[in-house]
């Protein structure tokens, strides 16, 4: 009974390390994929908000400027426009 579980042990821990090594290795590889805000865009998302079910309010930064869009399933709208 104590050799079962030494040889489950023996086999089970190195594949569960390779395991957890395996995915942090993976998302290190990925996770420049990820959408992220990487310093060199032009534009930035500040914040949303949903209205309703299918609407949502945002606000875009570009070139020192703040627009708020409505975006929807018939498409994007410019609302208003914002200095800094």
């Amino acid at each position: 009974m104590m050799w079962a579980y030494v040889l489950k042990l023996v086999i089970l821990l190195p594949l569960v390390c390779g395991l957890m090594i395996g995915c942090l290795w993976l998302w290190r590889k990925l996770e420049s994929r990820m959408p992220g805000q990487p310093a060199n865009r032009m534009l930035k998302v500040t914040e949303t908000m949903m209205v309703s079910t299918g609407t949502k309010l945002a606000v875009l930064e570009f070139e020192g400027r703040k627009l708020l869009v409505s975006v929807s399933r018939n498409g994007v709208s410019l609302i208003d426009r914002g200095d800094k």
